[in-house]
């Protein structure tokens, strides 16, 4: 391992660009699924949601090696180095914590099991209509926080996902295309979406992230 490699720090998967999603929300509002979109979109979000399970896991203190995947253990302490007793890679706690940082890959409990099940769920998926279906789920999920038994929804966790700011991104949900030839389920996924984004909207007026 060369000194570069073995002080590397993890590449994290890029937010989607919102004109394939765009287009692939065009296409479904006709009936029309382009497989080769699907895929490109979809396994484009899941990469980007194990970027995020990774980043959100490692402040726990557990951090998988960017060499080798072995699972490494570190007490969060910033000035400590993390080692990875199988190939020697290594950089400090802090080195790596700051390397998450600003670049929306954090995220509370439901919103880390939101993104489990897509990242297990949507290799399993066996026909586009499916894949549709769970990409459109994901997309218009929230981060939220529970007061006194009521579920308060915050951001859209398409923040994460999608490369843009907060309020673009209540934007653009807002004005995706919908049509008679929609997936089942995608409409109504919307409507909800509009029924529950009151506080996500208001926080956008706010946040330019």
């Amino acid at each position: 391992m060369d000194n570069k490699e073995q002080h590397q720090l993890p590449q994290w998967a890029p937010r989607i660009k919102k004109e394939k999603i765009r287009r692939l929300y065009e296409l479904d509002a006709k009936g029309i699924y382009d497989s080769e979109l699907l895929d490109e979109v979809g396994y484009g979000l899941l990469a980007r949601c194990e970027s995020f399970i990774i980043a959100s896991n490692s402040r726990k203190g557990s951090v998988p090696c960017p060499v080798c995947e072995t699972t490494v253990y570190h007490n969060r302490n910033r000035e400590e180095a993390m080692v990875c007793e199988n190939c020697g890679w290594s950089v400090t706690w802090g080195e790596y914590f700051k390397h998450t940082q600003h670049k929306q890959l954090s995220g509370a409990g439901p919103v880390l099991h939101l993104f489990e099940a897509f990242v297990n769920g949507f290799p399993k998926a066996k026909t586009d209509q499916r894949k549709m279906f769970m990409i459109d789920r994901l997309l218009h999920g929230f981060h939220y926080w529970v007061k006194k038994d009521e579920i308060i929804n915050t951001r859209p966790v398409a923040v994460n996902l999608i490369n843009a700011r907060l309020g673009e991104v209540i934007r653009f949900l807002d004005e995706l295309t919908f049509g008679e030839g929609n997936t089942p389920g995608v409409q109504e996924n919307h409507a909800e979406w509009e029924e529950r984004s009151e506080f996500a909207r208001s926080w956008g007026v706010h946040k330019k992230k």
